[in-house]
Order: structure tokens, then C-alpha cells, then sequence
């Protein structure tokens, strides 16, 4: 693969079962076709396979997984073309745009084969940044499931108990959860009196942020719920929601055990957790999605497209737009932004950035996004440095700072 002739590329179109192979010599004539099943006895074949054919580099549509790993163990480069520009690729081809696993590999390594100059190979993250990924992304799907879970169980509330709809801040808070345990349907709580109420909230170590008397007068003003065979469906019903919530935010409350413990033993860790209102869990996220191979964003824009940070211009003639990016790494963009809209309430200089931005008209999702573009290229220069935020060293913050003194 060395030697004076260039090397071939293939196109491998991943599935769950079985993949399908297409290898181009340098002129673009088909070498090879084939297919791996998804085993690692055979996806080691496809390594040696491939090195056999004297190929180079391999583009695939997804960056992770175990053929991925096993082309990167094997010192192939692989090169990652998404799914949505293969769906484009197609149209180079023919109008048609047809969907075929043997023709989206040929499109994959032909794609490399003429453009290869133009995309950059697959640089992959330590296994410690690998690891904080996996949990930090598994919290947020559970968290998703909870607010699910939560929302279907204020709907079956609302019809069968309207009182214990508003009863708490929270209708999944612990309190709540307890309390819907207890008394899940609105005949059961019919027996309760305000000094019956009370007990239970003295039992169950009630925090006292809104008074018994004040609890037990929602419990009474709301309508009434359903009482007789549907009624005591609805109970079920509650009773298996309340249940499936305390799994959740049981196994919630471990993952964010787990991501402390693995932010605290990651080198790149002290770097996120220095900023401000970034706490442990939304630090986990931002340093999962931006990673911490350095070569992947060599320069601040690079990080603020890929996170939609950056809008996007379109010019034709005389006509110039510029508009909100699409094409994005979502994951990265929502970490960015959760990180940001918070960030103003603890940094003046965040606070002044958001204000100037609304005070030109800007919707508060659009001053965000200028937010966190300020933020990427500050959190760019402290993670090329290996270094935490320090407002003493952020220029334009001491500006402010002695602009208001």
C-alpha cells in the first residue's frame, strides 16, 4: 500500500447482519464485490481480505461500531461520508436516486476514490472519552423516557384525579411519586383530612416548602376524579407509571453517579467543569460530543459549524442568505446550547453578550446560538491548552468588568 502505485479505497455499506463491500481501483474500474456477514470471525476476514486487494482507505456511513474498530485495528484509514450526503451522492449516477446496498458501496468508495482529497479520516476519541459518552448519552435518553413517562402520567391524572395533578411543584417529583403510591386513585385519597395528610407528609419526610393546609386545600377545590370500575382502571394504571418512574430515576441517579466518577478521572475534565453553570453532568456532555481528539477541530469555526453555532450564508447573483444551519451534529449542538442559555446567569460577560444580541431584535433560540459561538471560541482556546476558564485571562470579560467599574 506503500509502494509507487496508488493504493485502491472501498465503499462499505454497514448493516446489522450483513455488509456489503465494493473495492475501486485508482481509474474507478470495479476490483472486488462481496459481502461480510456481522461476526468477528468474519469482519477479521474482511480486514485481511482487504489488505490482500492492497486497499488504503474504506468510507462507511457511521463513525462507531465494530467494523469501524476492526478497520481502525487493522491500520486501514477509514473515512466516514453520513448517510444524508450518500443520499446525494446517488443523483451523480442517475436521476432515479434508487436505494441498493451493492450501489450505495460503489457510490461510498467512489466517493472517496475522486473526493478523497477533500475528506479527512476518522480520528477517533480515547476509550475514556468513548466511555463518558456512552453513559452521558444513555442519562439523556432516560431522562427523554422520564419527561415520557411523566407527561403520560399527568394525562391519566388529569381524567382520574385532577387533585393530585398541581398537589406538588413536580407531578414525578419523589414527594409526588410517594404520594401517588399511597393514594393512587381519587377515592382512595377521599379519606384523607388535613391532619391525616399531614402524618403522611411527616412520615414520608415532606420538606415543608408549601404548608399542609395549603396541599390539602388543592386536594379539596380540584374537580372531582372517577370513582367505580373505571376509576380503579385509572388507578392501575397510575400505579404502574408511578412505579416505572422510580425505576428511571433510580437508574438516572446511577448514570450520574457514573459520569462524577468518569469526569473526575478524565484528563479533559478540569476544562469543562471550570465553566461557568456547567456543573458535572452538562461538563460530561460537552466534553462526550466535543471529544478530545485536538486534530478534529483545528481551528474555532471548524467547532462552531459542525455545532451549528455558525449560520449558514447562501449567495446566488445579486442575492445573499443567511440562515439558521441544519446540517449539524445535533448532539453536539444541544450540548452547546443547554451549556450557553444557562451560562448567562453566572457570567456578565454571557449576560452582556445575550442582552446585546436581544436588544437587536434577535429571539431568545437566536441569541443563544451567538452566545454560544462566543463561548465555543473561548472553550476552543482552553482545550487546545489543556486549560480551565479563567474569567482573570478572558479578555473581553475584563473589559466589561472595567467598563461597569
Amino acid at each position: 500500500m506503500d509502494g509507487a502505485t496508488p493504493a485502491r479505497v472501498a465503499g462499505l455499506d454497514w448493516a446489522s447482519r450483513l455488509h456489503v463491500v465494493c473495492v475501486l481501483d485508482p481509474d474507478g474500474h470495479v476490483r472486488a464485490r462481496f459481502q461480510v456477514p456481522h461476526t468477528g470471525k468474519d469482519l477479521r476476514g474482511l480486514s485481511r481480505r482487504l489488505a490482500k486487494l492492497a486497499v488504503g482507505r474504506v468510507a462507511i456511513e457511521r463513525p462507531d461500531g465494530p467494523v469501524v474498530q476492526a478497520l481502525l485495528d487493522a491500520g486501514f484509514q477509514v473515512v466516514v461520508i453520513p448517510s444524508r450526503q450518500v443520499k446525494h451522492l446517488r443523483t451523480r449516477y442517475g436521476s432515479a436516486g434508487n436505494k441498493d446496498d451493492r450501489f450505495d458501496a460503489y457510490v461510498l468508495a467512489d466517493a472517496l476514490r475522486t473526493d478523497g482529497h477533500r475528506l479527512v479520516p476518522l480520528r477517533p476519541d480515547s476509550p475514556e472519552t468513548a466511555g463518558l459518552r456512552a453513559v452521558s448519552r444513555a442519562r439523556k435518553q432516560l431522562v427523554q423516557a422520564r419527561v415520557a413517562l411523566a407527561n403520560e402520567l399527568r394525562a391519566n391524572l388529569e381524567v382520574a384525579f385532577p387533585g393530585a395533578v398541581s398537589l406538588f411543584a413536580e407531578v414525578d417529583s419523589p414527594i409526588a411519586l410517594r404520594f401517588l403510591g399511597r393514594f393512587p386513585a381519587a377515592e382512595r385519597a377521599a379519606w384523607l383530612t388535613q391532619a391525616r395528610l399531614g402524618g403522611f407528609l411527616c412520615r414520608v419526610g415532606y420538606c415543608g416548602r408549601t404548608t399542609t393546609t395549603e396541599l390539602y386545600r388543592r386536594l379539596v377545590d380540584a374537580p372531582d376524579g372517577l370513582g367505580g370500575a373505571e376509576g380503579e382502571a385509572r388507578a392501575a394504571v397510575t400505579a404502574s407509571l408511578v412505579a416505572t418512574l422510580r425505576a428511571v430515576r433510580a437508574q438516572i441517579q446511577e448514570l450520574d453517579g457514573e459520569i462524577v466518577e468518569r469526569l473526575a478521572a478524565h484528563a479533559d475534565g478540569h476544562i469543562f467543569t471550570g465553566l461557568p453553570r456547567s456543573g458535572r453532568v452538562r461538563a460530561a456532555a460537552l466534553l462526550a460530543e466535543i471529544g478530545d481528539c485536538r486534530q478534529r477541530f483545528p481551528d474555532p469555526t471548524s467547532l462552531e459549524c459542525l455545532s451549528g453555532a455558525a449560520p449558514s450564508t447562501r449567495q446566488s447573483g445579486k442575492h445573499t442568505t443567511v440562515t439558521f444551519r441544519y446540517a449539524c451534529d445535533k448532539k453536539l449542538r444541544q450540548a452547546v446550547m443547554d451549556f450557553a442559555g444557562d451560562s448567562r446567569h453566572a457570567n456578565p460577560w454571557a449576560a452582556h453578550v445575550y442582552n446585546q444580541a436581544r436588544a437587536r431584535g434577535h429571539r431568545h433560540p437566536h441569541a443563544v446560538r451567538i452566545l454560544a459561538r462566543a463561548w465555543l471560541r473561548v472553550i476552543w482556546r482552553c482545550w487546545q491548552d489543556g486549560t480551565a476558564y479563567d474569567p482573570a485571562r478572558h479578555g473581553a470579560y475584563q473589559r466589561l468588568i472595567a467598563q461597569a467599574g
